[in-house]
């Protein structure tokens, strides 16, 4: 078993902020990062406000994570133009090791 460093990325927006297809097609087509997964959230709190799911409604504001992970030198130059239109408090990083065979 290999193994390989790598960084790791999430990215905290709301579905309100209207990012994510931006930030997904960056990902995708000119970042080429290995893949990427998005969460949706039941509920949040930050610096924009509460947001939460109830049985009642159907919330069109709920928080999203976007994770994702590569080497470190692809990473730190996704960031670099990412930080263009996320705030950047808004995006955590730590090292991790993926497995390869």
């Amino acid at each position: 078993m290999k193994k390989t460093e790598v960084l790791m990325v999430r990215i905290y927006i709301t579905e309100s902020s209207k990012l994510l297809k931006g930030i997904l097609t960056f990902l995708k087509n000119d970042a080429k990062i290995r893949g990427v997964s998005v969460f949706r959230a039941i509920s949040g709190f930050g610096d924009t406000g509460n947001h939460q799911a109830s049985l009642i409604d159907l919330a069109l504001d709920l928080p999203l994570v976007i994770e994702f992970f590569d080497q470190e030198d692809k990473i730190n130059q996704t960031l670099e133009q990412l930080t263009k239109t996320v705030k950047s408090q808004h995006i955590v990083t730590w090292k991790a090791n993926a497995i390869s065979s």
